[in-house]
């Protein structure tokens, strides 16, 4: 199943942790972007994570009462929370497929133990080597640079999070670890995108529960599977943007694996090979057949506004007239 133009960025969750439900009607359309590296980004590609998706997506979405649709050039999607199902439409074939939440939860436990087993097909005595019972400690930095753009007629102040993980006692250079990199652009509150993002965030929650961090089922299982650090990552970075005021109305998130010392040592001493360990294990899946390097990004995503509106009405959010449900 192949739902690409609904893959969204943690800027949605992270705007939600922000707001409160104000029950109103709103209406947007914005621009995401998702990109995978390596072995991630060659296994989320069997499961929706296309072309289209890399290159960028213009949607509009649309929130009333307790349905959401999103639409595309070509696709569809409309979640009711009310039934717990999710019709997808084929919009040059004017035709729809209904999903059950219970049956997307099915799928998105089948993904995470596909990626499971293709993790352990990688390299299995890696695997047993990329958790030797380190504790981890977890940095956070704000960055308040100073710059301002417009983003759909709003005035927007840059604001670029990190959050770093790595082993106790140790620099990240020496450990090796994680980093992830919000680029972020903030706005005044918005009391419609609250509604949106309030709307996302209970679906993801009613979904998916607590560990749902703004992929879809498909690629969030592939990305846990794979990478189970970035939950951590991504809650601080989440509990840290509470702080924050206003809205985020742009934002570009990387997250990068980081070799420590040692393993650049060996790696060199091998004449190219990733070394042991997890920052090891981590780089080799992203930067095979590349030139060699400390840090390997394994993913990024973007998101921007481009309009927003509190005009819709009841058709906005139901199936389009004289589409036929494909069983």
């Amino acid at each position: 199943m192949k739902r690409v133009i609904f893959t969204c960025t943690l800027a949605v969750p992270l705007t939600a942790l922000l707001s409160v439900s104000l029950a109103a009607d709103v209406r947007t359309r914005e621009r995401t972007t998702i990109k995978f590296e390596g072995m991630l980004g060659r296994v989320v590609g069997l499961f929706g994570g296309g072309k289209a998706a890399k290159e960028g997506i213009v949607s509009t979405s649309a929130v009333k009462g307790e349905r959401k649709a999103t639409m595309s050039d070509t696709a569809g999607q409309i979640i009711d929370l009310g039934e717990e199902k999710v019709y997808d439409l084929d919009l040059r074939k004017k035709e729809y497929r209904v999903t059950t939440f219970d049956e997307l939860r099915r799928r998105m436990k089948e993904a995470r133990e596909k990626a499971e087993k293709e993790a352990a097909k990688e390299d299995p005595a890696e695997q047993q080597k990329a958790d030797p019972g380190r504790e981890w400690e977890v940095d956070f930095k704000v960055d308040e640079t100073g710059q301002r753009r417009q983003i759909a007629g709003y005035d927007a102040r840059q604001v670029i999070m990190t959050v770093t993980l790595r082993e106790k006692g140790k620099a990240l250079d020496d450990s090796g670890g994680f980093v992830m990199t919000s680029d972020s652009w903030f706005g005044p509150e918005i009391d419609a995108l609250k509604e949106m993002a309030a709307f996302d965030m209970r679906y993801y929650k009613q979904l998916y529960g607590e560990e749902a961090f703004g992929l879809s089922a498909d690629q969030m299982a592939m990305v846990m599977a794979m990478y189970p650090m970035l939950k951590k990552a991504s809650e601080r970075l989440q509990s840290e943007a509470e702080k924050l005021k206003g809205t985020a109305l742009a934002m570009t998130t990387s997250f990068e694996a980081v070799r420590s010392k040692a393993e650049m040592t060996e790696q060199a001493n091998q004449g190219g090979s990733a070394g042991g360990g997890i920052g090891g294990m981590l780089a080799r899946r992203v930067m095979k057949k590349e030139e060699p390097k400390q840090r390997a990004t394994i993913f990024t995503t973007g998101y921007e506004l481009q309009e927003v509106s509190t005009s819709v009405d009841a058709a906005d959010v139901a199936i389009p007239a004289g589409f036929k449900e494909k069983k």
